[in-house]
């Protein structure tokens, strides 16, 4: 098992047999945004995630789907690894408006939830109608082919194995493990391996990857601990509300939203002080997204499901829901968290606007934040901010930014590969200084280790990561053929069947029982004009074959126990069951329907020649010598064996049996001279016919 680099090939090998497999990012190379990582191994082509950039729009969000157009109708999958638009956001465009004939999955409540912050994200997205990606319908028409998938469920699609874990990093995300050849590759998307209030922690899969896909969005930095974490956040909001202010808190609609309601409720509740203050959820999805997290309860950690037996955590007593900005009176200090997380446009980018000048307000950034965003922007401190009509305002709020988002962090992905210990890494999701730093910190943890070496990638966009799997092919004997214990040094003949990656050797009448194959027999018939008597017929091929049947009932006779030769007024009518032997013995049978009626002589039927040995050794000495050349063939005949040398390669001919001790010989033999299949007998019609056909 080895790996390589990018390098450019000339083979021409078919790509089922090639032994490479190709990862190319056309997003989340170097970057955070656009996920979309393209994998290519023995003919089959799979897509990990299918994202737009969040600080991007029209197609200059998308993926580089351009580098591989002619390649997306070859796609055989396409796997989704949770709702969030970086993951997920290009993936009704790609269903509705190009040629792609795959198959594509995700989990139930991936597509519970997609459904809706697709629409949220296309009502709320600032720009012209034709610079749209996708509209409504395009979404509602994407749903049909998206197929769902539950965590650990087995499925086989053209070869191609996959199932998927527990990513923890929101509702339904998941960890897709692909196994192709017996080639197995990790994709983790997003993930966390840390349990929060509400989700459990990403699971340890049971399985060793050959290559491992990771996300490397926090390089080599280390989380605080959660309760450390929390009580920052809840006393910065206090603060921010304590004097008069108005605390906004920028959140996607799903995911840590999630989180914060429950770390807010069980604060305010702990501090009726804080009772008069209200808390808002402003987003137009918070009903439709709260029910689908109520519907998968099971989905989430051990603490929530306890919960749900005594009352619903989901129903939150001090938190409100805020539709739009014409239900909000804006009257003292209040909490809103509102989406989207990283204030492109919508309500949250539309409440800071209307805030941000006033230094008694705060924001509080309590996510990762993508190059290019609003949210990215102001954690720099600038003094002023441009709004959405290109006004300027002066930035007098105060900024904060607090990670709840459920990405690992340094600890967690050092953890999680030292027990999975993959051959090769590929690091992606991840801008590329975090990247660089990560790769270094991975390299010098084990360049010191003997028992474990790591090969670690880390490409950019576009840029393709070889690695070469070489392994055995192992057929494996079925049927009747399998019925048998085999004996040290015994050949097996079958027919080899190979589906997808699989080998088996089975006899061709098993064919029906382990494949939709069916075996059938082809007969052939051929009519010859032929004048003669049957008699004479008969006395000729007899010297043929020294074999011929006589069957009364058919006026027929059988040549070599495979040709049927029926004379009907004045033709000659040959039947065989078709294959190489058989039609090898027709056609000597047609040469002698043709020379007994080009012979006038009459002729009675007779009983069969006494073979000579020595005049059947002398013939075959003088046929091969023909058709080889005298050198080839040695004259003196030692216990009944004849010895010739083709090619500086010998064989041993036994004229008993006519058996050829060379393989290689064997097969040159039997292209050259078909009758060697044929009895002795037969072999000495076949060297009178020759001499005859020579006078």
């Amino acid at each position: 098992m080895a790996a390589s680099g990018r390098k450019t090939t000339t083979n021409t090998m078919p790509a089922e047999e090639s032994d490479q497999l190709v990862i190319r990012p056309l997003g989340a190379g170097q970057e955070v945004g656009r996920s979309c990582i393209l994998l290519e191994y023995k003919g089959k082509k799979i897509l990990l995630d299918c994202g737009i950039h969040p600080g991007m729009n029209g197609l200059d969000a998308l993926p580089y789907f351009d580098s591989v157009q002619g390649e997306i109708q070859q796609l055989d999958l396409l796997l989704i690894s949770h709702f969030h638009l970086d993951h997920c956001g290009a993936l009704p465009w790609f269903l509705q408006k190009t040629s792609f004939k795959g198959r594509c999955f995700m989990t139930h409540a991936t597509k519970a939830i997609y459904r809706w912050i697709l629409s949220d994200y296309v009502k709320v997205s600032n720009i012209a109608a034709d610079k749209m990606l996708y509209g409504e319908k395009d979404i509602e028409a994407s749903m049909d082919k998206i197929e769902t998938i539950n965590f650990h469920q087995e499925t086989e699609i053209n070869g191609i194995k996959f199932w998927c874990y527990n990513a923890g990093h929101v509702l339904g995300a998941a960890m897709f493990m692909i196994e192709i050849a017996g080639v197995k590759i990790l994709y983790t998307g997003d993930f966390s391996r840390q349990e929060d209030r509400h989700l459990m922690a990403a699971e340890m899969p049971n399985v060793q990857p050959d290559v491992l896909i990771i996300e490397s969005t926090y390089g080599t930095h280390i989380h605080e601990p959660r309760e450390e974490r929390e009580a920052r956040f809840t006393g910065l909001v206090q603060d921010i509300v304590n004097r008069g202010g108005r605390c906004l808190i920028p959140v996607f609609a799903l995911g840590r939203a999630q989180e914060l309601l429950l770390i807010l409720d069980e604060y305010w509740s702990a501090h009726p002080e804080l009772h008069d203050i209200p808390i808002y959820y402003a987003s137009s999805l918070a009903k439709k997204c709260m029910s689908v997290y109520q519907t998968y309860i099971n989905a989430m950690n051990d603490k929530i499901r306890k919960q749900i037996s005594v009352s619903n955590p989901f129903v939150f007593k001090h938190i409100s829901n805020l539709k739009s900005m014409d239900h909000f009176d804006d009257i003292g200090p209040s909490i809103v968290m509102a989406s989207p997380g990283m204030m492109q446009s919508g309500l949250s980018r539309e409440l800071f606007e209307n805030w941000c000048t006033d230094k008694r307000n705060g924001v509080i950034i309590a996510g990762y934040c993508v190059e290019g965003t609003l949210a990215k922007h102001i954690l720099s401190e600038p003094e002023e901010i441009i709004t959405m009509t290109g006004q300027k305002l002066p930035l007098r709020c105060s900024v904060d930014y607090i990670s709840f988002s459920a990405h690992t962090d340094y600890r967690q992905t050092s953890e999680f590969v030292r027990l999975l210990r993959p051959p090769h890494i590929v690091l992606v999701h991840g801008e590329q200084n975090e990247m660089s730093r990560l790769k270094a910190a991975l390299i010098r943890e084990y360049e010191d280790s003997t028992d474990y070496k790591i090969d670690i990638y880390s490409p950019r966009n576009g840029q393709i990561v070889e690695l070469l799997f070489r392994g055995e092919k192992m057929a494996k004997v079925v049927g009747t053929l399998a019925a048998k214990h085999p004996e040290q040094g015994e050949k097996i003949a079958g027919v080899l069947v190979k589906r997808n990656f699989n080998y088996h050797i089975m006899a061709p009448y098993d064919l029906p029982s382990y494949t939709d194959l069916n075996t059938s027999t082809v007969t052939q018939r051929m009519s010859v004009s032929y004048t003669g008597s049957s008699s004479r017929l008969h006395y000729y091929l007899n010297q043929l074959s020294g074999d011929v049947e006589l069957i009364p009932d058919r006026q027929a006779l059988r040549v070599f126990k495979a040709v049927m030769v029926t004379l009907e007024s004045r033709i000659a009518i040959m039947e065989w069951v078709a294959n190489p032997v058989n039609d090898m013995y027709a056609d000597a049978v047609l040469s002698v329907i043709l020379k007994a009626e080009s012979d006038s002589t009459s002729v009675k039927v007779q009983a069969p020649v006494k073979i000579d040995k020595s005049h059947f050794s002398e013939c075959l000495i003088e046929l091969l010598s023909d058709m080889f050349g005298s050198d080839c063939v040695n004259p003196l005949i030692r216990q009944d064996k004849l010895i010739m040398t083709v090619d500086d390669i010998s064989a041993a001919i036994d004229l008993q049996s006519l058996a050829v001790q060379c393989e290689y010989v064997k097969e040159v033999v039997y292209n050259r001279i078909p009758l060697f299949r044929c009895s002795r007998d037969q072999w000495h019609g076949a060297t009178i016919l020759l001499e005859d056909a020579r006078s």
